[in-house]
């Protein structure tokens, strides 16, 4: 599938075992050379070994970096190690660096290739749902920054396309059911957007196989993913770098349930079951509560129909996702939060909200009665 970005264009190539053709589509487009690869030091062998050894096989020369993938070493510190790893090995502008894992993998990898020499080419092998359907296309990249008021996610970093996202929906059999979960938050999500950018109804096609997507068929995963890239990139090609704040295709929409999301996992202590040894939240399971929290607030607005917010409540519920949270902050503490938000605009707030069915709308500067109302929606 293509992603169309003109002279920034690039293929996400979905499938079964695709992994074992890394090394060949690297050398086609970078030649037998050198590649970095930064690898999730938790994947199996088994995924790293059939990486690396498709590409010692084309004829590129692998260096290695392990690193661990968490919100605390999604880190300037781990960028630098990486960007010194690069440098000692002598690494060349054309040559790729390949990011090999899970979302914080490919933000931290794509991070490393934008600002290396001013750019090096980035290689996406997404092997997470959460990064096959969302992450790894589009280009965004960065780190979380620890600043004085706490960990404030993704608020350094660059828009840097990759030149191929290689998408093996084998590996995502390697996930706990909680990550794989997570995953079909972002699927949700772009499956209430999909009126913005005149794409099928992916929601209704989710929701008539709530069962069946949890059975780890390749075809099922497959269609899965490409439905949701077709969504994605529909959206990038219209506004690749988020500038347009009030067009009908914005970039903005793809933030749907993430500035109530991003506030939630801010709160260390949140867990999805009530669990206090499953907390925090992770990514997906925050943005569950935020798509879930945002229908609250569109039917606060008059934008949304009751039955709508059931409907995607359902949804979640229906493969595994939380859309309630006990031990919730009072609203003025987690409003406070959503302030730092780097989607702010001049100190106020975007809000993304649903406004019909499969459509949504960005709010600047929304009243805070409607924030309220979202975080209502999900209070246990």
């Amino acid at each position: 599938m293509p992603v169309a970005l003109g002279d920034r264009a690039y293929d996400v190539v979905i499938g079964a075992g695709q992994l074992a053709t890394l090394g060949d589509r690297c050398a086609d487009l970078f030649g037998r050379t050198r590649a970095f690869v930064v690898i999730d030091d938790e994947l199996p062998s088994s995924t790293v070994d059939l990486a690396l050894g498709a590409l010692a096989d084309a004829g590129l020369e692998v260096a290695e970096a392990p690193v661990s993938a968490s919100e605390e070493t999604k880190s300037l510190e781990t960028a630098h190690e990486l960007l010194r790893q690069l440098g000692s090995t002598g690494h060349e502008r054309h040559e790729p660096v390949i990011a090999l894992g899970g979302g914080v993998v490919g933000d931290v990898g794509g991070f490393v290739a934008a600002t290396y020499k001013r750019g090096a080419p980035v290689v996406q092998c997404p092997t997470t749902l959460l990064s096959m359907v969302d992450a790894s296309v589009g280009g965004k990249t960065g780190v979380n920054l620890v600043t004085t008021s706490g960990l404030k996610k993704n608020l350094v970093g660059s828009f840097w396309q990759p030149s191929l996202v290689l998408a093996d929906v084998r590996t995502l059999a390697s996930l706990s059911e909680r990550e794989f979960r997570a995953g079909l938050a972002e699927c949700v999500k772009h499956g209430q957007i999909t009126a913005n950018v005149e794409q099928p109804d992916l929601l209704g096609w989710i929701e008539s196989r709530t069962a069946t997507l949890k059975s780890g068929e390749d075809a099922t995963l497959t269609e899965l993913v490409e439905r949701n890239v077709r969504v994605k990139s529909a959206v990038v090609a219209s506004d690749e770098r988020e500038l347009d704040a009030e067009g009908r295709a914005s970039r903005m929409i793809l933030n749907l349930g993430h500035t109530f999301g991003h506030a939630l996992e801010s709160v260390r202590t949140l867990s999805p079951d009530g669990d206090p040894s499953h907390a925090p939240l992770l990514h997906g399971e925050a943005v569950a509560l935020g798509l879930v929290a945002a229908c609250g607030a569109g039917q606060s607005a008059g934008l949304l129909d009751e039955s709508e917010a059931r409907r995607v409540r359902g949804i979640l519920e229906s493969v595994g996702l939380p859309t309630r949270v006990g031990s919730l902050p009072q609203v003025e503490t987690l409003i406070a939060i959503m302030g730092h938000d780097k989607k702010a605009r001049g100190g106020r707030l975007r809000l993304v909200i649903p406004d019909g069915a499969r459509s949504v709308r960005v709010i600047d500067g929304p009243p805070d009665h409607l924030i309220r109302a979202g975080f209502e929606a999900i209070r246990a």
